[in-house]
């Protein structure tokens, strides 16, 4: 009689792996129901503060955006009267800081991607532009202040605004970009090479338009930032509310006439209205360059 038929003859159940992993088993899944538990508990906490500051500025704000708000200039400092100069002085500035980092984040990402061969400058080069996607924004408006307005005698203006931004943004296009042209296959170059087209034209005909979809989302995420950027553009736009007529003018953004009304107390309602309204566009621009990039891929 071997052992195991002894000790089942005797009652005795043998011990082996199964009956062992059995036991574990319980333990662990214990285990991780209560770090699932933890993190799920953690997402909710997250979700819950967003939505009520969120939910705060959304209620004290939109019953204060009307159309005198956003139709009339402001009068007595911004207590009085509207947003309108406002609006069309962070229009100036963050289109102008996306017309000009555009294309040379694309350009950048581009030779990058397609043509450098990954030497020890180009990852200096890379490494030096995830550091300025890191650097606060207030360095940025120093280097503003001191470099295009002082410097370049630029004054307080639109294009001492926009070339700060454009700073800012930069690594954002670069990175998202340079991502996206990894996503199209090598299959799709060596086709168009075998078929005598350069390497030029394989960019702009066939691998840009495959990736147009992230190339879009960076910028569009660009746009999100530069509209919701304050201490870059307190140092070198001036804040003047007035509409700007020039490049050279000098002008004020939402996101600055916010900061403007809340650290003066000029007005609860306006800058509850600011803030509201500026909420709404981020969230808009972050949801268009979602869905688009969304819709492009499929």
């Amino acid at each position: 009689m071997t052992e195991s038929v002894k000790k089942r003859q005797s009652g005795i159940r043998p011990v082996t792996e199964t009956s062992l992993k059995g036991r574990k088993a319980p333990r662990k899944e214990a285990h991780e129901k209560a770090f699932f538990g933890m993190i799920w508990a953690v997402a909710g906490l997250t979700l819950a503060v967003l939505f009520l500051i969120l939910g705060f500025i959304l209620v004290k704000g939109v019953p204060h955006i009307t159309w005198t708000f956003l139709s009339k200039e402001p009068e007595a400092l911004g207590a009085e009267g509207g947003i309108f100069s406002v609006i069309v002085g962070t229009l100036a500035v963050t289109v102008l800081a996306v017309l000009i980092s555009t294309p040379i984040g694309v350009a950048g990402a581009v030779y990058f991607s397609e043509y450098s061969k990954g030497g020890r400058i180009i990852k200096i080069i890379r490494f030096f532009t995830e550091v300025l996607a890191g650097i606060p924004s207030i360095i940025f408006g120093l280097f503003g202040f001191a470099f295009f307005v002082v410097y370049m005698q630029m004054g307080w203006s639109v294009i001492a605004g926009a070339l700060t931004l454009t700073l800012m943004i930069l690594p954002t296009i670069v990175r998202t970009t340079e991502e996206a042209l990894k996503t199209v296959p090598m299959s799709y170059r060596e086709g168009s090479l075998s078929l005598g087209a350069t390497k030029w034209y394989t960019i702009k005909k066939v691998v840009l338009p495959c990736c147009k979809g992230g190339i879009l989302t960076g910028v569009i995420l660009g746009v999100g930032r530069a509209i919701g950027e304050t201490a870059a553009l307190m140092l070198t736009i001036g804040g003047s509310l007035n509409i700007p007529t020039s490049l050279f003018s000098s002008t004020r953004t939402i996101a600055l006439h916010l900061y403007m009304l809340a650290s003066e107390g000029i007005s609860d309602d306006k800058t509850y209205a600011c803030a509201a309204l500026l909420i709404m566009i981020v969230l808009l621009i972050n949801t268009a360059a979602n869905r688009i990039g969304r819709n492009i891929s499929k």
